[in-house]
């Protein structure tokens, strides 16, 4: 996986302000498209931030109002758009009665398959290069954090070893770079142990959902990359959201490394791990 970008959708509390929506972030990953929450108007982001509709899946924090109702007219309007391919929602219980209710509302079945998927603490989703893991939060109702995690990646190649194992440049090279041990012409195998350095470690996102403070998702976090934390409830109030310089005050306070306050729009590409 080469690419992990984040695009904010919504970066309000309970209720939406002037600039901010309700909870929603869309996040990149290589082909796929992910969206964490889905609150009202989510869709009317995604197109005025550019991220496009094709989603894959969705992963939903937990099932207060203002974290999953933007699902119901987004489906709406992928029907509409002529999706065919199947959509796939995750989330914590009551994950099947809640979107079952909120994919069939006002109609009596969808264009696409929706396949709906409750989720638990330590729950694993497996997608091509990464994997998605469910942490269990603590909130008032049943609630999970994410961690994006993606696999390891192969160590340096080293082309002057590859050389004078006789290795031919071209496909040859390229199978050993991808993991794959490549037969010579007169019958050696070279391993890609034999050419590539140590595996290089994948990106962390850690999304914490909404949570009291919680060792599970501290553990979670312990060699993030980025953590996406909620931060509803402060001594700001929500008439100062375009001027977020007490939140950040309090939250550099609370944690002495790199801290920034998202705000709607804003997009996070994370670089690869050297």
């Amino acid at each position: 996986m080469s690419l992990l970008r984040l695009t904010f959708l919504g970066t309000s509390a309970a209720q939406p302000t002037l600039h901010r929506g309700l909870s929603g972030l869309a996040v990149k990953a290589d082909a796929d498209l992910l969206l964490f929450d889905c609150g009202e108007g989510s869709q009317r982001q995604m197109v005025r931030f550019g991220t496009g509709f094709t989603v894959d899946a969705a992963f939903f924090t937990h099932f207060h109002a203002d974290h999953y109702l933007g699902i119901i007219g987004f489906l709406r309007t992928l029907g509409m758009m002529g999706r065919t391919s199947p959509m796939h929602l995750y989330g914590p219980a009551p994950a099947r009665r809640l979107l079952h209710q909120a994919v069939h509302l006002g109609l009596e079945s969808t264009a696409f398959p929706v396949e709906i998927h409750e989720l638990k603490d330590g729950d694993v989703v497996r997608r091509g290069g990464y994997a998605v893991h469910a942490v269990g939060v603590d909130h008032r109702i049943h609630a999970l954090g994410y961690v994006l995690a993606e696999d390891d990646r192969p160590g340096k190649f080293h082309l002057e070893k590859a050389r004078a194992l006789g290795v031919p440049e071209g496909p040859a090279f390229g199978k050993l770079q991808k993991g794959e041990p490549v037969t010579l012409e007169d019958g050696r195998v070279v391993k890609p142990e034999d050419v590539l350095g140590e595996a290089r470690s994948g990106r962390r996102l850690v999304i914490s959902g909404d949570t009291r403070p919680c060792p599970a998702l501290v553990h979670a976090s312990k060699d993030a990359d980025l953590l996406v934390h909620e931060s509803t409830f402060s001594d700001v109030s929500s008439r100062h959201d375009t001027d977020p310089g007490k939140l950040l005050t309090q939250a550099r306070e609370a944690y002495k490394g790199p801290v920034e306050v998202a705000f709607d729009g804003l997009t996070v590409e994370l670089p690869l791990r050297d």
